[in-house]
């Protein structure tokens, strides 16, 4: 049956398997860490950040200007592709999308 749903779906579908394998092996935290680790890397390839590592995972990526509404984009589509999950328009709140911090929070959350 699994078999079956990889054939249907596609690379997609091995993919998400792939994540889903990953992560169940990791604890919490260290799915955190690595969560935070990745939208470090992506906001500093994208957002041209030249210290990346230096920046406070609590900080507020729109108040200090790192990214603006069109980047909110980028980070919704960074999301969406990375961690296979769906952002909700419901789910489009400051919490959820404004800090290092935040975003991997509502990531796990959403992978729970």
């Amino acid at each position: 049956m699994i078999d079956e749903k990889i054939s249907a779906g596609g690379d997609g579908a091995v993919e998400q398997i792939r994540r889903a394998q990953e992560n169940s092996m990791l604890s919490t935290k260290d799915r955190g860490e690595t969560c935070r680790d990745q939208i470090r890397a992506f906001l500093a390839s994208n957002f041209y950040i030249a210290d990346a590592d230096a920046l406070d995972s609590h900080t507020s990526l729109l108040d200090q200007g790192i990214v603006d509404s069109a980047g909110v984009l980028e980070v919704i589509g960074f999301i969406e592709e990375t961690f296979g999950i769906t952002v909700e328009d419901s789910e489009l709140l400051p919490e959820n999308l404004d800090s290092i911090q935040g975003i991997a929070q509502y990531i796990l959350r959403k992978q729970n």
